[in-house]
């Protein structure tokens, strides 16, 4: 069995070969390694996206990770699923190619993820998002219900990055390190953040998660694999703050025009989405089926991936 310290080695280690360690963190069996592969799609614009492809037959569900996370974040749902499937790195994340314009907005983001599921999951079942990935499944539910047929939402609304709502580093999680110097001196001086930051999650579980999000550079210091620091190419010089896609309350009118059935699964423990948020995901959705998952934090597929591969199969399967 490879250990996670025989994957520092070198960034061409083999991305699967840790999966074991998910599997007994959380009791799923583990007799033989599931078949899982690496994918490359070409978008019509010359853009590459990396995806993850689960199982031998069509896929049936499909996944779209957070903002600075990757389609690894998914891997124990996926175990304890055993369903083909596929877990897509977004624009900017994972081996996905980075945009010139440095847009990744949910909008941007279906553009993209669209023509990869015609041709890869022309008949998924469902579309499971978090956070920038649920936010991405909110406009794939509203503008192409042929491909999103039934919607996850997990932990976000499009009141999520509300500037007036201040998050404590502590609140703000993982989150937080979008926002933080992007290399360290050593792989444990990265994986040392990310523990601090992820009081529900087992430190190992941390800790294969940034070896799946980082690399080394040339200097021997490591970084971040996602694309989101810094402003666009285009910024006046000495402007920071936020680029205008992180601005999602627009997605409101999209919410009101999706058709197909949606799942909402709030972290019990997450300060990003709040009352008032459901009840207008509500309003304009009264269809929507909401479950809170006691005991996890904004992301529930890492904190309760058992209880939420469980909804995941009575709400899609």
């Amino acid at each position: 069995m490879t250990s996670l310290r025989e994957t520092l080695e070198s960034d061409d280690y083999d991305e699967f070969a840790l999966l074991h360690e998910n599997a007994a963190e959380w009791d799923i069996p583990f007799e033989r390694p599931p078949v899982v592969s690496r994918s490359t799609f070409a978008l019509p614009s010359g853009q590459k996206l990396s995806y993850l492809r689960w199982g031998e037959g069509a896929p049936e569900l499909v996944f779209l990770h957070g903002g600075a996370q990757n389609a690894h974040t998914w891997d124990t749902v996926l175990l304890a699923l055993g369903r083909p499937a596929i877990a897509v790195d977004l624009p900017g994340h994972g081996h996905s190619d980075r945009r010139a314009d440095r847009d990744y907005g949910p909008w941007k983001n279906a553009d993209a993820v669209a023509p990869l599921l015609e041709s890869v999951a022309p008949a998924a079942r469902c579309v499971i998002g978090m956070s920038l990935g649920g936010a991405t499944t909110i406009r794939l539910a509203a503008q192409r219900p042929d491909l999103s047929r039934r919607a996850v939402f997990v932990d976000v609304t499009p009141q999520i990055n509300d500037p007036t709502r201040e998050l404590t580093t502590a609140e703000r999680g993982t989150v937080a390190l979008i926002a933080a110097p992007p290399t360290y001196d050593s792989f444990e001086e990265m994986a040392d953040a990310a523990v601090a930051l992820s009081p529900y999650r087992a430190a190992a579980s941390v800790r294969r998660g940034v070896r799946h999000n980082a690399r080394r550079l040339d200097d021997g210091r490591w970084t971040w694999r996602y694309d989101l620091f810094g402003p666009p190419p285009d910024a006046p010089t000495g402007v920071v703050g936020a680029p205008p896609w992180v601005d999602f309350t627009s997605l409101w009118e999209d919410v009101s025009a999706i058709g197909v059935p949606c799942l909402f699964v709030r972290g019990g423990l997450s300060p990003f989405v709040r009352e008032e948020d459901l009840v207008e995901m509500q309003q304009r959705l009264p269809s929507l089926e909401v479950v809170v998952v006691e005991e996890a934090g904004h992301a529930v597929q890492s904190d309760r991936p058992l209880v939420l591969a469980d909804l995941i199969r009575a709400f899609a399967l």
